[in-house]
């Protein structure tokens, strides 16, 4: 097993860091010469301190290093697939998923190292100033992250091994009619589970932070606005999925006889069944109207969020960077009591980014999340 770890962190480990080592040189030379050399220390101790004390801090550096790992997945699965790899299908299924699970723990935690430092040093002045609950959630964040790493590692390396095994999802819903907008439901509850359960484990905490943190003013419309856009944001690894899914696995349905029209309203309904846990919770806090509204906005959110995709292509690099450059137009939109406007303005967006790239050729993604 020890051998196995050593080959996968110079693997993978060495080259996630030589591959993003731009971007992570130009982080920390913003994290160090953001403030004066003489006011460096102070800066990071009362960031480490407000990250131990504050909820919402805490749910702000925990969105990014959830982005961060995000990054590294889709790197590390790239990686897996390709062909020069491919001789750790037969090597490493040697051992068992248990000892292969350590393995790629250690390996996403040499990947994850700038944030288990940061982090570790974080807790550190949390204990010594008598902060405790806040620092022992983020080794806990952080220990939950880097398993749950490892398993869809784990995962994708034994795919060609269990690949054939039919899950009882299928197995008893092979009789029923499926139509075409339920199709990466099933996809996603049969082979992308992790990263579901995930998305909807962190909706959750982010509701739940939101709605704690603005418990005086819960009512606003606008609280409740940023909490459906940053659960939205959530979902963006399933969002790619998805579209990653129509190329390689539904790339016949443009030959179909669907208008895109009708395409347009069955991605809408894609959306909606992923987002029935939210929904529940939207109809049962608000009243109707306002959680109608709600739901539209979330929806056309995420239908604009996926339509990006048919304009630049499965590129996740420049999706991450659009979706912060959205995120912060549409927080600020939503700031202004304007929810009215986002419905109209992000389906229309999303509508013509589709109708106008919908047929365009588009390359089969090989990289995997």
């Amino acid at each position: 097993m020890k051998s196995l770890t050593n080959v996968l962190l110079k693997i993978f480990a060495n080259g996630f860091f030589r591959v993003h080592a731009g971007i992570l040189l130009f982080i920390f030379l913003a994290m160090v010469g953001v403030v004066p050399p003489q006011y460096l220390i102070g800066y990071h101790k009362a960031l480490m301190l407000a990250m131990d004390s504050s909820s919402v801090v805490m749910i702000l550096v925990f969105i990014s290093w959830f982005i961060y790992a995000v990054k590294s997945w889709h790197y590390v699965s790239g990686q897996i697939f390709a062909p020069s790899q491919h001789f750790l299908f037969y090597s490493s299924n040697a051992l068992s998923k248990g000892k292969q699970i350590i393995s790629w723990f250690w390996v996403q935690a040499a990947v994850l190292s700038p944030v288990i430092l940061y982090a570790v040093i974080a807790v550190g002045v949390g204990f010594s100033n008598h902060y405790y609950l806040f620092p022992v959630c983020i080794l806990l964040y952080l220990t939950a992250l880097t398993y749950l790493s490892a398993v869809i590692y784990t995962k994708q390396i034994n795919g060609l091994v269990d690949g054939n095994d039919q899950s009882i999802l299928l197995k008893l819903s092979s009789k029923w009619r499926k139509p075409y907008f339920s199709l990466y439901v099933y996809h996603l509850l049969d082979k992308r589970k992790v990263p579901y359960l995930i998305t909807k484990a962190l909706s959750w905490l982010i509701i739940t932070g939101v709605f704690y943190v603005f418990a005086d003013v819960k009512t606003d419309v606008r609280v409740a606005g940023i909490a459906i856009l940053a659960v939205i944001t959530a979902h963006i690894v399933l969002i790619f999925e998805e579209r990653k899914f129509e190329e390689n696995g539904l790339c016949f349905s443009r030959n179909l006889p669907y208008s895109r029209p009708q395409l347009f309203l069955n991605f809408i309904g894609v959306y909606f069944i992923l987002l029935i846990p939210e929904s529940i919770w939207l109809f049962s806090r608000f009243n109707l109207l306002m959680a109608i509204e709600l739901l539209f906005v979330g929806l056309s959110t995420a239908m604009l969020f996926h339509c990006l995709l048919y304009w630049f292509g499965l590129n996740m690099d420049k999706y991450l960077q659009w979706i912060l450059g959205l995120f912060i137009v549409l927080f600020w939109i939503i700031m202004f009591k304007l929810l009215w406007v986002l419905v109209p303005l992000n389906f229309g967006i999303a509508y013509w980014l589709f109708y106008s790239n919908y047929y365009k050729f588009e390359g089969v993604a090989s990289d995997k999340l």
